[in-house]
């Protein structure tokens, strides 16, 4: 029998990562990663020299068939993201769907590592009100934004999204003209850089977060979770 292992890793600082984890990462045949370059830095840093295998959003079916082919052979494997739990927003789904339907009949396992994960982060911050939340991941850049940024408002629960360095503030400014529009309140909270050096949680409206991100080109470093909850 081989496994699959879906192995989550920091988001940030290197220290939050699990024993079992890295245990994982030391015996198995290789460690599938994003980006072969940022898992390296994780490996050395534990001293763990398994050797390393790219799989990412632009690996086409060659690539995954290839990792099949190990599955097949009775190779057990590491799915890492760069940064978090793979599979959220991330190409591993793809992956599993694949493993799932075309190796169905092999004798093959697929197992949960969990550690940290930039939502769950986020969400621990946020307080009150988000027991129970709507996650929407990244929005799409151009196609279909609209009717998801349309959904956000139309949620009966808060909504939780990601968000990178290169539309944040596109996202703060939708959501300024889509709430004066609609005459739906909002309190956002985002977080950036968790647990990094610089991390740093902001709340209010958003056209007050958006001065308050746009004081300093800092503040608009690094990734974001964006918690969205209207103020009734």
């Amino acid at each position: 029998m081989s496994v699959l292992y879906i192995v989550a890793t920091p988001i940030g600082n290197l220290e939050d990562i699990t024993k079992r984890a890295l245990r994982i990462l030391e015996e198995v045949d290789f460690v599938l990663c994003e980006d072969t370059r940022v898992t390296r830095k994780l490996l050395n840093n534990y001293e763990i020299k398994t050797a390393t295998i790219s799989y990412h959003q632009h690996s086409g079916a060659p690539k995954v068939d290839k990792i099949l082919e190990f599955l097949k052979a009775g190779k057990n494997l590491a799915l890492v993201t760069d940064a978090g739990t793979p599979g959220i927003s991330d190409p591993g789904a793809f992956l599993l769907t694949a493993i799932r339907q075309q190796l169905a009949d092999e004798d093959i396992s697929i197992v949960s590592v969990p550690g940290a994960s930039a939502l769950t982060s986020a969400l621990s911050l946020a307080g009150i009100g988000f027991d129970r939340f709507l996650f929407l991941g990244f929005l799409p850049h151009k196609k279909g934004r609209q009717g998801v940024l349309k959904e956000i408002f139309a949620s009966e629960h808060p909504v939780a999204i990601y968000e990178s360095k290169h539309r944040i503030v596109k996202l703060l400014e939708e959501l300024t003209k889509m709430s004066g529009e609609l005459s739906l309140p909002l309190e956002v909270s985002v977080a950036r850089e968790l647990t990094k050096m610089y991390e740093s949680f902001y709340r209010g409206a958003p056209e007050e977060i958006l001065e308050q991100l746009q004081s300093d080109a800092n503040n608009l470093k690094g990734e974001f979770v964006v918690l969205i909850r209207k103020i009734n």
